[in-house]
């Protein structure tokens, strides 16, 4: 007996209220999306909707009266929003990352004041990023000092660059509260703009961007705003401390943003290569065509099984997330920009035009989605976090140390979560990776071995091992890191989603009976794609694969072009 997957299911709920989106009278349609994108209009009413409808309650923890258990609902419904407009995710779903590190390390009254402020519809924003400094937040210059009342604080300077700067009610922000070098001289506060006193704190002027036209992208400036002491989080000078954390869970969350743009992108390319009449038939019957649209899809396959790992871990792995976070945010985002500029070589010229292919909005998902790699640390800084555990990698897997439990969790589909325990994450991971670390094991499972190839199975094998060969050796000199550590990094990227789907296959096969698990077609696809970015040489034979997987004709309905989510998630038990 199966029942419907609950995340899938309550999405396709969702999508039903939301109405059709090709239809131009319904409020979040495609047609309206696109007027606001040209106007640089925000999209309020939509906002305001999905509050009436009860999204903001997958921002917040079940403990403190929301919806949010695990991260499989969030993220299916945050991919759902991001498949129909992006600028409309990017801008409601900021409020979760700006309430995230309550979550993480503020007091029960904390967090329950700024659940009852979430729920009620009021936007969080997160305040970290200045001008000048970029990303090097211990240079940050906006200053906390003491206020008048007894631990009170008073904030003067700027944050800018701010998603929902304008118009956040609270904005969680990192300030400065000691004159000392280093990370303990920072603090994270949360600044009430209602209670902020008269010209505390004001909204600085929209700034134009070239995708995400709508979004508020703007600045918060302070001019002696007042904070009691029930607005510091995690307490004086564990500010960083504090955001590491929390950027663990929102580096993840962000990801399924990437996975609606891969929908919306995808789908319009399956449309037109379908639709499209050339040399005589129809372009998709193009061998080569059908071949770039089915490693388009398995890229899509490859990017979701990393989301639904990392989101999962959060639950299952909570200590090991300083790790999970960085490779899957530093992934997937990449992985989906290809894809829409592979994509978009199928579309020619169409893929800039406004007016000619559903009024422009390949063009516009492209512009949309290149925000999405830069958000909570871009690639680089990702990488860069994800070196300083090299070494402890290395070791680890060198030890096969694994939480095996936690790893069987995260990956069958069909066993429950254990509840959300943030106060577990942890800055540097104890374990290393598990799922990396199961790589060997599952490369042995004699089901795999009947299922993949030798020379698949070989390839990643032969990389999980040289690249810990190398890990283990690693060692930190100071200064820049050398160019080769990004390799690494990618390297390690690969080898973790390698791992996400071979987990996702194994544990969740038995219960699946549709056409992409039949002989395990998506994982197949996924490998060879993967074994090709692990410096395989590309397999002739494997074309056929990729030719069948273009070939097949999108389903209608709720689902995207292609996925290994919609179908098989509905069917497990």
């Amino acid at each position: 007996m199966s029942i419907a997957y609950g995340p899938v299911r309550r999405a396709k709920d969702w999508d039903a209220l939301l109405g059709d989106p090709d239809d131009p009278d319904v409020l979040f349609s495609y047609p309206r999306c696109l007027r606001l994108d040209d106007t640089e209009a925000f999209p309020d009413d939509i906002c305001a909707h999905l509050d009436e409808l009860g999204l903001p309650a997958y921002y917040v923890p079940v403990a403190h009266g929301g919806l949010l258990g695990n991260f499989d609902d969030a993220a299916t419904m945050v991919r759902l929003i991001a498949r129909r407009d992006l600028t409309v995710a990017i801008a409601h779903f900021k409020t979760f990352l700006g309430a995230a590190p309550v979550w993480v390390a503020g007091t029960t009254t904390q967090a329950d004041d700024l659940a009852a402020t979430v729920l009620a519809g009021h936007p969080i924003a997160l305040g970290l990023t200045e001008r000048g400094i970029g990303s090097d937040l211990l240079a940050t210059r906006t200053v906390a000092e003491p206020g008048d009342e007894p631990g009170s604080l008073t904030i003067t300077g700027e944050k800018w660059l701010i998603n929902n700067g304008r118009r956040a009610t609270v904005v969680t922000t990192l300030v400065r509260t000691s004159p000392n070098a280093g990370p303990r001289a920072l603090s994270l506060l949360l600044v009430d703009r209602r209670l902020a006193g008269s010209g505390g704190m004001t909204g600085t002027a929209k700034i134009p961007t070239h995708g995400i036209r709508g979004a508020d992208i703007s600045g918060v400036r302070y001019a002696g705003a007042g904070v009691g002491p029930a607005g510091v989080v995690g307490g004086i000078g564990r500010g960083v401390d504090t955001l590491l954390r929390a950027l663990q869970v929102t580096r993840i969350a962000t990801t399924p943003l990437s996975l609606g743009a891969a929908d919306q992108a995808l789908r319009l390319g399956y449309d037109f290569c379908a639709d499209r009449e050339l040399y005589g038939g129809r372009l998709v019957d193009l061998p080569v065509v059908r071949r770039s649209l089915g490693r388009a899809a398995a890229a899509l396959f490859v990017a979701e099984a990393a989301v639904l790992l990392g989101c999962r871990a959060i639950n299952a792995l909570p200590e090991e997330l300083s790790v999970v976070a960085a490779v899957v945010k530093a992934f997937v985002p990449s992985v989906v920009d290809d894809l829409i500029h592979d994509v978009g070589e199928l579309l020619g010229a169409r893929a800039f035009l406004l007016d000619v292919l559903h009024g422009g909005r390949f063009q516009k998902v492209e512009r949309d989605h290149r925000i999405v790699g830069i958000f909570d640390g871009s690639t680089a800084v990702n990488q860069n976090y994800l070196a300083g555990q090299f070494s402890r990698l290395g070791r680890r897997y060198r030890q096969r140390r694994l939480n095996r439990d936690g790893v069987a969790v995260a990956a069958d589909l069909a066993r429950p979560l254990p509840p959300l325990e943030l106060h577990r994450l942890d800055v540097l991971s104890p374990n290393g990776c598990s799922v990396v670390q199961a790589l060997p094991d599952l490369l042995a499972d004699p089901v795999i071995v009947r299922t993949v190839p030798a020379a698949l199975l070989a390839v990643l094998g032969d990389a999980v091992t040289e690249l810990h060969d190398e890990l283990a050796g690693w060692r930190v000199t100071g200064g820049a890191l050398p160019a080769i550590a990004f390799d690494l990094a990618r390297r390690y990227e690969l080898c973790f989603a390698s791992a996400s789907c071979l987990l996702l296959w194994r544990y969740n096969y038995e219960h699946v009976t549709t056409e992409l698990w039949h002989e395990a077609e998506w994982l197949l696809c996924a490998l060879t794609l993967l074994a090709e970015w692990l410096g395989a040489e590309p397999d002739g034979a494997a074309d056929d694969l990729f030719i069948r997987l273009g070939g097949r004709r999108p389903e209608p309905g709720w689902g995207p072009p292609m996925s290994i989510f919609p179908a098989t998630l509905a069917d497990l038990r």
